[in-house]
């Protein structure tokens, strides 16, 4: 799968910067969402380096007769229709020990939105696991992966780590590219909050 992937991109001129983390379970940032694009573009890029990647969708994904089909592709159903089921259900997948990347993207639509969603933050904090950015530079036609970030809790500092990865990058449509900000900056002056909301 590895030597597809890398062939596949190279043929559709992408190319690779950055190296698997050293992290074998960790919350890896698909950002920037801007397209329909996005999926095939990450998870042909993910197996280009050497992960396999998982993804949290809503257990009506997983019905039959594509339940299994979505489970090959690194899906992992969860309840959504109870509150916080979210982050505690991810939380409790990484309690399980095995090797996992849950590649979550964190601004949550392909539209322009005015802030990410902090489920990333809440699970990352909550499962004691880093958080590894990665992005699709269209600009470019690089695929990106950085290094794993452990998160202090420090939301504006950890958020200025976050930042700094990805000032530059440019989405397949950069006008639907949501802020790489969290609303709890802007709630918190000092950023020190616990980070909410999913």
């Amino acid at each position: 799968m590895q030597a597809l992937a890398r062939f596949t991109l190279r043929v559709l001129g992408w190319s690779l910067e950055g190296r698997r983390p050293d992290a074998k379970r960790n919350v890896l940032l698909a950002a920037p969402h801007t397209s329909n694009w996005d999926l095939p573009f990450m998870l042909a890029a993910a197996y280009a380096f050497g992960i396999r990647p998982s993804w949290l969708g809503k257990r009506e994904l997983f019905r039959w007769p594509f339940g299994g089909f979505m489970r090959w592709l690194g899906g992992i159903p969860i309840d959504r229709s109870r509150s916080g089921n979210f982050v505690a259900e991810a939380v409790e997948r990484f309690t399980q020990g095995e090797p996992l990347t849950m590649v979550i993207p964190p601004s949550g639509t392909r539209s322009r939105a005015p802030y990410w969603k902090s489920g990333f933050y809440q699970i990352a904090r909550g499962a004691r696991v880093p958080v590894v950015c990665s992005a699709l530079d269209y600009r470019r036609r690089v695929a990106t992966i950085g290094p794993a970030l452990a998160l202090s809790g420090d939301v504006g500092r950890d958020m200025d780590a976050i930042r700094s990865f990805y000032e530059g990058v440019s989405g397949k449509y950069p006008e639907r590219t949501t802020p790489v900000r969290l609303v709890e900056e802007d709630r918190e002056p000092t950023g020190k909050a616990a980070a909410g909301g999913a």
